[in-house]
């Protein structure tokens, strides 16, 4: 059932507000991340094509965040549930940002080790878990999709799952982006989802989401093919932050593999191939993980990836709409 009375204020304020900031930011922070040489680094073994993209400037991330960050603050009075919203999103992207300054200031395509990513990414999930049940008062309950009413209680084992649950949807969001234009998109649909969501459940989490698209289509001014700008691991760890932080808002972690397929679909192409390499002694199940580079290396140029994984996940997203119910 629709919320009467919903305050559109603060949805489609805090979006145009988040696109301006990040738009504009852009027009400055490129020039300055090119004079610093802030530039992205390719890795040899991945699809020759993207060896031309050597140089870009990378750290686009601060556009987002920027963007996110000005419009959450802005609303975080009148939607509190902003606040551990955006303490998650800001949280992994600084830990995205520190690996990008590594890898920045080394010039090599490896920053931060795995441990120290891990460490970082459990210890803001916990941080997070404490703001949002004790300064916001929400519990870790998790709406079952497609179970109207149902919810799943962990008890102790709450917190254990919402780290399990951000850690792995981090990596995800992290491995999908490796295409020009496919992270923002793809999280686009996916904030899309969870800003209707906020509306049906009159949840001030509605601005989080708003600001989110609203900075993403800002920064896919510079992203979209052919690509001005990365957003580096500053950018995709924290969109997993975000989509974490939206769910847990609302009750909906259960909902994020429906959603976030896509994320999920890129992080198992990657254990497949790994799996079946060490097994077979060499050989290959995919012709390169994570799975957008298979489909790169069949022919498929970027922007029909990018079309197909966005199709995917704006009927995915409409499916999970049919399960809040």
């Amino acid at each position: 059932m629709i919320v009467e009375n919903i305050d559109f204020v603060s949805v489609v304020v805090p979006m145009l507000l988040a696109f301006f900031v990040s738009a504009i930011s852009g027009h400055f922070l490129i020039p300055a991340l090119i004079r610093l040489k802030a530039e992205q680094t390719e890795r040899d073994d991945g699809p020759k094509s993207h060896l031309s993209k050597t140089g870009t400037p990378n750290m686009g991330g601060l556009m987002i965040l920027l963007g996110f960050t000005v419009a959450c603050l802005a609303f975080v009075g009148r939607s509190p549930e902003c606040l551990p919203i955006l303490f998650l999103t800001l949280g992994f992207g600084i830990v995205g940002f520190t690996d990008d300054f590594i890898k920045v200031k080394k010039k090599r395509s490896e920053g931060l080790t795995v441990k120290q990513k891990m460490l970082f990414q459990i210890i803001i999930a916990v941080i997070f878990g404490l703001i949002l049940t004790m300064h916001n008062e929400i519990s870790l309950d998790m709406n079952v999709p497609f179970a109207k009413g149902l919810v799943l209680n962990l008890g102790i084992l709450s917190f254990p799952a919402l780290v399990f649950i951000a850690v792995a949807t981090v990596n995800g969001t992290n491995f999908t982006d490796g295409v020009d234009g496919l992270s923002s998109c793809v999280t686009i649909a996916v904030a899309l989802f969870f800003t209707i969501a906020a509306v049906l459940q009159g949840s001030g989490s509605a601005a989080a989401g708003a600001a989110m698209i609203g900075a993403l289509l800002g920064f896919l001014l510079y992203n979209a093919n052919p690509a001005k700008v990365f957003m580096g691991d500053t950018g995709s760890l924290a969109l997993g932050g975000f989509v974490v932080g939206m769910a847990y808002a609302m009750h909906l972690a259960l909902f994020i593999p429906i959603v976030g397929f896509i994320y999920l679909l890129e992080v198992v192409s990657v254990i497949i191939q790994v799996t079946y390499f060490k097994a077979t002694h060499g050989k290959r199940f995919f012709r390169m993980a994570p799975i957008h580079h298979h489909f790169e290396l069949g022919g498929w140029s970027e922007v029909q990836v990018v079309a197909l994984f966005t199709i995917i996940t704006v009927l995915l997203s409409a499916v999970a709409l049919l399960g809040l119910w």
